[in-house]
């Protein structure tokens, strides 16, 4: 309890500081940042369930300056689903670094993932590249790449497109496809249609996400973005999977939304 209540409070200090440092940071040219905290009913991950019945908390801080970004992220379970008695409300901590630029209608983005995970054995590192066009519905390509503890290739399709229902409210949609390709058959493997691991590794098209967010703009720095999204399997190794990773070993799809309050300077 007191853990969580100490990284509760790292967290409002984080609010307290960019709050603080908000009127500076408007009146002259410096790095720009933006904190997030959301409020989701499930947290989903590349089409694996890891949350069930409970809220939760995922908190962000940016800090970006001349096309160079570092992100730190956590996520908060308000009441785990699971079985043992070890307590790991928080359940993990993620730094992004990147570096990012547009060369005309093409934007590019390269980019290094440090995740903490607690209840683990290991933490895992994966480094990204993301290439996207300014044009009509926003398309974009993130490849990533495990370089740690759980080798695999993940390719992330995108689309997006934003709505402007008045001057500070607009309906924004989007959607996405991946493809997961195993380099380890004991991390990643194929499951059968009995819900068993084989011996063979996963390569197959895997989730779809479609999204949908209404962001509101409160003031000039606070925008609350209400959401719903919706995840399901693209392949029939991915519904097997799927089933088996989720917590009662039956689903392949979620449904799950929430609130976002965001901040930036």
């Amino acid at each position: 309890m007191k853990t969580k209540v100490f990284k509760l409070g790292v967290l409002i200090g984080f609010f307290v500081l960019i709050f603080g440092t908000a009127n500076l940071w408007a009146e002259e040219e410096s790095p720009s940042a933006s904190a997030d905290v959301a409020f989701l009913s499930k947290y989903v991950w590349r089409g694996q369930e890891l949350s069930r019945g409970s809220m939760v908390i995922q908190p962000s801080l940016t800090i970006s300056y001349m096309g160079f970004s570092g992100n730190l992220w956590g996520n908060l379970d308000t009441d785990q689903y699971k079985d043992d008695e070890e307590d790991h409300d928080w359940t993990e901590t993620d730094l992004t670094l990147s570096y990012g630029r547009a060369f005309g209608m093409l934007s590019a983005e390269a980019g290094y993932i440090y995740y903490a995970l607690e209840g683990t054995d290991a933490d895992t590192q994966e480094v990204f590249l993301t290439l996207g066009l300014d044009t009509f519905l926003s398309p974009s390509l993130t490849v990533y790449k495990d370089i740690s503890e759980y080798p695999s290739w993940y390719f992330l399709l995108g689309i997006s497109h934003a709505f402007e229902i008045t001057e500070k409210v607009s309906l924004e949609l989007s959607g996405s496809i991946s493809y997961l390709l195993s380099e380890d058959e004991d991390d990643y493997p194929e499951i059968d249609s009995d819900g068993v691991p084989t011996d063979d590794e996963f390569e197959n098209f895997h989730d779809g996400v479609i999204s949908a967010s209404l962001p509101v703009a409160v003031t000039k720095y606070i925008t609350i973005t209400p959401s719903l999204s919706y995840t399901f399997p693209l392949s029939s190794d991915a519904s097997d999977e799927m089933e088996y990773r989720s917590f009662k070993g039956d689903d392949d799809n979620f449904i799950y939304g929430g609130v976002t309050l965001s901040m930036a300077f």
